[in-house]
């Protein structure tokens, strides 16, 4: 009988264990798709990044999209500088086109170096929680520390990409150049 027990007691602990877990990395990036919101509010592309005066301020996400609706949802309605916010997924980076910030999804671990040389000089604020994003020359890193999101902002990376970042968003970063992430 302790046997049996034991065998139901497994699987419950195991579900116990993996619920938290996943209300974590669920709440994680609903928040960092209000980072990336927020984001579009404190970056400057050069004129020449848009088709137009009111063409859409993308925010890309590359890869297995983490973030299901939310970001969808945070971003409906809004305009930021005469822009419309409008969201894209891609499956590689050839489909990318017009994209201003990009978010570059774990799934892309293998690929990233290769997709932050495609788009070296290109207009695009790159995103992504991946280990070694902003030494490899990505814009912004995300990262836990002490339970809280915190981001990193390569300012090599962000001045190639010709994208001015407002000084509020950098007194909240952890400052670092392409040798640092």
């Amino acid at each position: 009988m302790k046997q049996r027990a034991g065998m139901w007691c497994s699987p419950l602990v195991l579900f116990l264990f993996i619920i938290p877990q996943c209300r974590a990395a669920t709440l994680q990036y609903q928040i960092e798709a209000a980072f990336l919101f927020n984001f579009t509010q404190f970056v400057d592309w050069p004129a020449t990044a848009f088709d137009s005066n009111n063409s859409p301020l993308v925010i890309g996400v590359l890869g297995e999209d983490p973030f299901g609706s939310d970001l969808d949802d945070i971003v409906r309605g809004e305009v930021v500088n005469g822009h419309p916010l409008a969201v894209e997924r891609y499956r590689s980076v050839q489909e990318i086109h017009r994209c201003h910030v990009l978010f570059i999804a774990d799934s892309e671990n293998a690929a990233f170096r290769s997709t932050l040389l495609a788009l070296k000089h290109r207009n695009v604020l790159t995103v992504s929680n991946l280990d070694g994003f902003a030494k490899a020359g990505g814009v912004v890193r995300f990262r836990i520390a002490d339970n809280k999101l915190r981001f990193r902002i390569n300012v090599n990376a962000a001045h190639e990409a010709q994208l001015v970042i407002s000084s509020k968003l950098l007194r909240q970063a952890e400052l670092v150049g392409s040798t640092e992430d």
